[in-house]
Formats: structure tokens, C-alpha cells, sequence
């Protein structure tokens, strides 16, 4: 994983009431360590945040905005879109977060694979396969 694929650009887009979300939002998250919002000029309810992966996640994100009073655009589109991140933040996170694989495990593992009763056996007597 490359260090550019921990940095998020991502946009929250607002409900269209109460106005000036957006701008109030900016000036809440900017001040977060880490974190950088700037409002989309175009439409003026869209928030447009960028961080890292390893401090915040875009569902922490709006669910902290949605505790303080703000309301998020809810279309079936923006809900689709929401899902979508957050499966690939979540997934990501956790394969951040997975250790290389313990050698003694695989090793006992083996072991216990090997006294394992499975179809690679013959159990046919060692005397009776000379047989001929």
C-alpha cells in the first residue's frame, strides 16, 4: 500500500436546509489536526474534506456533524455513495491494522495437519503393497 492511498479527498454534501451548512461545517472541521475542508464554490452546500485514512474516517465524520445539528443530503445516490466509502475505509483500516503471519502458529498448524486423518493416506499394510 502506498503512502498517497492513506490520503482522502472526499466530499459531504448538505441538505439544502438550513442554508450555509457547509460553511459552518468548514469552520468546525478545519480547526481538527490533520484534517483540511474547504466549500465547493459551485453549489455552496458541499464540503470538500481531505485527511488521512489513519486519523479519520468520512463516517466519523458526518456521524460527528449529524451530532452537532447538521443535515446531511439523504438521496438515494449520496446514501449509495456514503455505503461505498466506508466499506473501502473500514477494509482498509483493518488491513492496516493485520500483523505478517506468526511462523510458531503455522508451524503447529503442520503439525496438527499432519496427524490429521484425510485422504492422502493409503491404508493398505506396508506388507501387502510388496505383494505381487
Amino acid at each position: 500500500m502506498l503512502p498517497s492511498d492513506l490520503e482522502k479527498t472526499r466530499e459531504i454534501v448538505f441538505h439544502d436546509l438550513p442554508a450555509g451548512q457547509a460553511a459552518r461545517a468548514r469552520e468546525l472541521l478545519d480547526g481538527l489536526d490533520g484534517m483540511q475542508a474547504t466549500v465547493k464554490a459551485e453549489c455552496g452546500r458541499t464540503l470538500v474534506v481531505q485527511y488521512k485514512v489513519t486519523q479519520y474516517t468520512l463516517q466519523g465524520l458526518e456521524k460527528a456533524l449529524e451530532a452537532q445539528g447538521f443535515h446531511l443530503d439523504n438521496s438515494l445516490l449520496q446514501k449509495i455513495r456514503r455505503a461505498l466509502i466506508y466499506f473501502c475505509e473500514n477494509v482498509q483500516r483493518e488491513n492496516l491494522a493485520i500483523n505478517a503471519p506468526d511462523a510458531k502458529s503455522q508451524q503447529v498448524f503442520a503439525r496438527v495437519y499432519e496427524h490429521h486423518l484425510h485422504g492422502d493416506k493409503d491404508e493398505t499394510p506396508e506388507e501387502w503393497r510388496e505383494y505381487k
